[in-house]
C-alpha cells in the first residue's frame, strides 16, 4: 500500500511518464487524422514532457510541491503544439493543487489532478468533447471519488486509468473527425500513458528505455586526451551534430562519405532524426553533405589539438561549453525602442526572406514537421525591441503555445491566430506601422485573415481512407483550407483541380510558394497552370524553401 507522494517519488513518476509516451510516441503519431507528413501529437507530447525530465533530473526535491512546480514550469516553456500546451496547463494545475505539501496523499494528488483539469478547461476558448479535455476530467473525478474510499494512491490511480480508457475507446464517437477516421484522441492517449507511467512507478515496474534521452542525461561522445599524444590526432575537430530528416533515403551514402573524410564515427537515428559524431579535418564538409538529407538543427566542433595542448600545458581545455557564459544572444529582454515589433513563425529561408521584407522584426523557424516550444517563442519575442510585440504563428497547432507567452514577458504580446503562412503575409501586408493604437493593427490583421485561401500540396505519409478518399502512402495530396481537397498520383492534376477552384473563387492575386524540393523550372510550370486558368488574376511565383510542401499556394 502506498500512502503518501514525496517530492523525490513525484520525481521519479514524472520521469516513468514520459519514457512511457516516448516509447509509445510513434504509436500516438498514427493516431493523427490527416495522413500528410506532421509534427504529431506522440512528437509535440513527448518533447513536451522531455523539458520537464530535464529539469527534475537537476534537482533533488525535497517536497512534492518543488517538485511539481519544477515541472509545471518546464512544461509551460518546453510546450509544443496545442497537445503540449494542454499538458502542461494540466501539470500546472496539479502542482497549484499541491502548493505548500511536503507530501500528498491519495485525496491531495486527486484533488490535485481535477485542479489541472480547470486550468486546462480554462484556458482553451472552445473545449471540445472526445478530447484529451474529456477523458482528463473523466479520470480526475473517478479518481476523487477513490481516494474518498480508499488511501492506497495506487489504487486510485487505477480507478482513475479504468475510467479513462474507457473514456478514450469513446472519443471515437464523440468527435465527428475522429469517427470519420476512426481513431481515438491521440492527445488523451499521451495523457493516459504519461499517468500509466506514474502509475507503474508507483507499482515498482520497471522503467522503459527512453528513445530519445533528455538533454540533461545525454552522453556526450568526448575525445580521451589521456590516450594520445597530440601528434597522433590524425582528425583535428570532433564534431557533432543533428539533422532533422527532410527526405526519405538510406543513410549508408553519408557513412561511406564521413568514414572517407574522418575517424571515430558515430551515426545514431530514429525516424525524424539522427545525430553524427566524427573526427574529420573538414567539419564544413561533413556537415554540408549531411545537409542534403534534412535540415540542420545542432553542432559542436571542437579542435582537439588546441585542447590537448592546453591541457598538457596545465590549462582548462576550451569548449563550446564555454561560449554559454558570454553568449551574446543568449535570452535577454530587448529595451524597447519602438513601439511594435513582429515575429513570425516559418519553416524555409524563402518565406522568412518574405516576412522581414515586410517587416517581420524576427522569424522562428518552425511549422507543420516541428512546431516550436514557448520559450523559442518567448526568447524570439524578447529579442525585439518593441514594447508590443505580434506574434503570427501561421499554424493553428502553434497559436496556443504563441498564447502562453503573453504571461511569461514583461512586453505586451498579441497573439494574431494566422492559421496558414499566406495568413501571416497577408496580415504583415496589413498593417499600418504608424498606427496610435495596437488594437487597430490587431484588428486590420486580424480581419484581414479571410481575405486570402490557402491551398497546400504534400504527400501521403501513410496508407489512409479518410473523407471519402483512398489515399496510398506516396501519392500527392492537396489541402485547402486545412481540409483535404483531392489526392492523385500527379502533382500537375492537383494543380489543374486547384487552378479550376480559383476560378471559382473569382481569386485576383495568386501567389506560388514553392518548397525545397522543387526546381524554379517547374514552379513557373505550375504558376502558368494558374495563369491559364485566370488570365486576369496577377500570378507571383516565389521561392519559399518550405520542407513537406511542395507548394503552399495563397489566393486573395
Amino acid at each position: 500500500m502506498n500512502e503518501q507522494i514525496s517530492g523525490a517519488l513525484f520525481k521519479q513518476m514524472v520521469l516513468h511518464g514520459a519514457a512511457g509516451v516516448t516509447a509509445q510516441k510513434q504509436a500516438i503519431n498514427d493516431l493523427n487524422v490527416f495522413p500528410v507528413p506532421d509534427g504529431d501529437t506522440g512528437t509535440n507530447m513527448s518533447m513536451t514532457i522531455a523539458t520537464a525530465v530535464t529539469e527534475l533530473c537537476k534537482i533533488d526535491p525535497k517536497t512534492i510541491d518543488q517538485a511539481a512546480s519544477v515541472t509545471a514550469s518546464a512544461l509551460l516553456r518546453g510546450a509544443r503544439g496545442n497537445s503540449g500546451v494542454i499538458l502542461s496547463l494540466l501539470f500546472r494545475g496539479i502542482s497549484k493543487g499541491l502548493k505548500g505539501l511536503d507530501c500528498a496523499d491519495a485525496a491531495a494528488f486527486a484533488a490535485a489532478m481535477q485542479e489541472g483539469v480547470s486550468s486546462a478547461y480554462k484556458a482553451v476558448m472552445k473545449p471540445a468533447e472526445g478530447t484529451v479535455l474529456t477523458v482528463s476530467r473523466l479520470a480526475s473525478k473517478r479518481a476523487v471519488e477513490a481516494a474518498a474510499e480508499e488511501s492506497d494512491i495506487i489504487v486510485v490511480l487505477e480507478e482513475a486509468l479504468k475510467v479513462g480508457y474507457e473514456t478514450l475507446a469513446m472519443t471515437t464517437d464523440m468527435n465527428p473527425v475522429l469517427k470519420k477516421a476512426g481513431v481515438v484522441d491521440a492527445g488523451a492517449k499521451g495523457y493516459l500513458l504519461i499517468l500509466e507511467g506514474m502509475l507503474a512507478e508507483l507499482r515498482g515496474e520497471p522503467m522503459p528505455e527512453m528513445v530519445e534521452e533528455p538533454a540533461s542525461q545525454a552522453k556526450e561522445e568526448k575525445a580521451n586526451f589521456n590516450v594520445f599524444s597530440a601528434e597522433e590526432i590524425t582528425f583535428a575537430f570532433d564534431t557533432v551534430f543533428i539533422v532533422r530528416k527532410t527526405v526519405e533515403k538510406s543513410l549508408e551514402p553519408l557513412r561511406t562519405y564521413l568514414n572517407s573524410i574522418g575517424d571515430s564515427l558515430v551515426i545514431g537515428e530514429d525516424d525524424e532524426a539522427f545525430k553524427v559524431h566524427v573526427h574529420t579535418n573538414i567539419p564544413g564538409s561533413a556537415l554540408n553533405e549531411a545537409q542534403k538529407y534534412g535540415t540542420l538543427e545542432l553542432a559542436k566542433i571542437e579542435n582537439m589539438r588546441t585542447q590537448y595542448d592546453d591541457l598538457a600545458a596545465g590549462k582548462k581545455a576550451q569548449s563550446v561549453d564555454d561560449l554559454e557564459d558570454d553568449e551574446p544572444d543568449s535570452h535577454k529582454v530587448a529595451a524597447p525602442e519602438k513601439k511594435y515589433g513582429f515575429l513570425a513563425v516559418c519553416a524555409g529561408e524563402g518565406l522568412a526572406s518574405v516576412f522581414r521584407d515586410l517587416g517581420a522584426d524576427g522569424v522562428v523557424s518552425g511549422g507543420q514537421t516541428m512546431n516550436p516550444s514557448t520559450e523559442s517563442l518567448l526568447e524570439g519575442v524578447d529579442k525585439i525591441p518593441a514594447e508590443t510585440v505580434f506574434i503570427l504563428p501561421n499554424n493553428g497547432n502553434i497559436i496556443m503555445a504563441a498564447q502562453q507567452c503573453v504571461d511569461l514577458t514583461e512586453k505586451n504580446v498579441v497573439v494574431i491566430p494566422s492559421k496558414t503562412v499566406p495568413q501571416g503575409i497577408t496580415a504583415m501586408m496589413n498593417v499600418d506601422f504608424e498606427a496610435e493604437e495596437a488594437q487597430t493593427i490587431t484588428d486590420a490583421m486580424t480581419e484581414s485573415l479571410s481575405a486570402v485561401t490557402t491551398a497546400q500540396i504534400t504527400y501521403a505519409a501513410r496508407n489512409s481512407d479518410f473523407d471519402g478518399f483512398e489515399i496510398k502512402e506516396g501519392d500527392y495530396l492537396a489541402l485547402e483550407e486545412g481540409k483535404l481537397f483531392g489526392t492523385d498520383a500527379t502533382i500537375d492534376a492537383l494543380l489543374e483541380k486547384l487552378a479550376a477552384d480559383a476560378v471559382e473563387r473569382d481569386a485576383s492575386f495568386i501567389s506560388v510558394y514553392f518548397g525545397e524540393d522543387v526546381s524554379e523550372e517547374d514552379a513557373h510550370k505550375a504558376a502558368q497552370i494558374f495563369e491559364t486558368a485566370c488570365p486576369d488574376a496577377e500570378v507571383a511565383v516565389l521561392s519559399g524553401g518550405q520542407p513537406v510542401y511542395y507548394y503552399i499556394i495563397s489566393m486573395e
